[in-house]
């Protein structure tokens, strides 16, 4: 059996017809028998997607139709099995949610840093390192020496800025996320904010876990994806993680339920 090909995209650029290209992009995933998660928003367009090498082509060949779109490009990664059960092309008003309008991408973000540089960055001293993802993500795998914002959405994170840190005496901030694109908001978010170094990492934490030999990794644990898969480690191999019978958090394989449930299990009974 063909290997599933699972692609990773995300693009921000001026989408005013986004309600326009729900339909024909989901007829077209349909046919090709693809399926996954697209968002569609004015500020652009994020989704991951699944099926054979060819089908994944033809629907990347599609959407490149529109020329906003021409140089739209995926990261990709293979499973034995398909990570999806059903196709959601869905329309939003942002393709991240952050909720702070003037944390625009298109007009400026931060300062990307590749993986190959990526170490050198945050073992820096003056680097505050984040980690902006959700705290049940952070729980399974982080950097070594990432600050666990604490958040249970992303729309969380402005407060979490504004009430922890300070322009005049966090002067270099470097931030990541599992693919970047919640780093493109991020970055243009501080950078309003008065926050003038700003790095974060480029293609994410599944670009570094791609390029970066075990050896000199300085990722611990595994990086938790919403598929089937539930998290990666290395190269980008299936990790052992599961999800929570009860809530669908992810939890080590040993346990069959999250330390959430069984808290609330736990206070239940008092």
């Amino acid at each position: 059996m063909s290997e599933i090909i699972i692609a990773s995209f995300y693009k921000f650029v001026s989408l005013e017809d986004a309600d326009q290209k729900q339909e024909p992009i989901k007829e077209f995933c349909q046919a090709k028998k693809v399926l996954g998660t697209i968002l569609i928003a004015p500020e652009g367009i994020n989704g991951t997607i699944a099926g054979f090498s060819e089908n994944i082509e033809a629907v990347f060949h599609f959407l490149r139709l529109d020329p906003r779109l021409g140089d739209l490009q995926y990261k990709s990664a293979t499973s034995q099995k398909m990570p999806f059960k059903r196709l959601k092309i869905k329309l939003k008003k942002e393709i991240v949610t952050l909720k702070v309008p003037e944390a625009n991408p298109l007009e400026q973000v931060g300062t990307y840093i590749d993986a190959e540089q990526w170490n050198d960055l945050i073992q820096d001293p003056e680097i505050l390192l984040i980690d902006t993802r959700n705290h049940y993500e952070v729980e399974i795998g982080t950097f070594k020496g990432a600050i666990d914002p604490l958040t249970d959405s992303f729309g969380d994170f402005p407060e979490y800025v504004r009430q922890n840190l300070d322009p005049e005496k966090h002067k270099k901030i470097a931030m990541f996320c599992t693919g970047g694109i919640r780093c493109e908001k991020a970055t243009a978010f501080m950078l309003k904010e008065g926050f003038s170094e700003v790095y974060h990492l480029q293609g994410g934490i599944l670009e570094y876990l791609r390029q970066t030999k075990p050896q000199d990794s300085l990722w611990e644990g595994e990086c938790f994806v919403f598929d089937q898969r539930v998290a990666v480690k290395e190269g980008l191999e299936e990790g052992s993680t599961k999800m929570c019978f009860h809530c669908g958090y992810p939890i080590p394989p040993e346990e069959s339920q999250c330390k959430h449930c069984q808290l609330s299990k736990f206070k239940g009974k008092g």
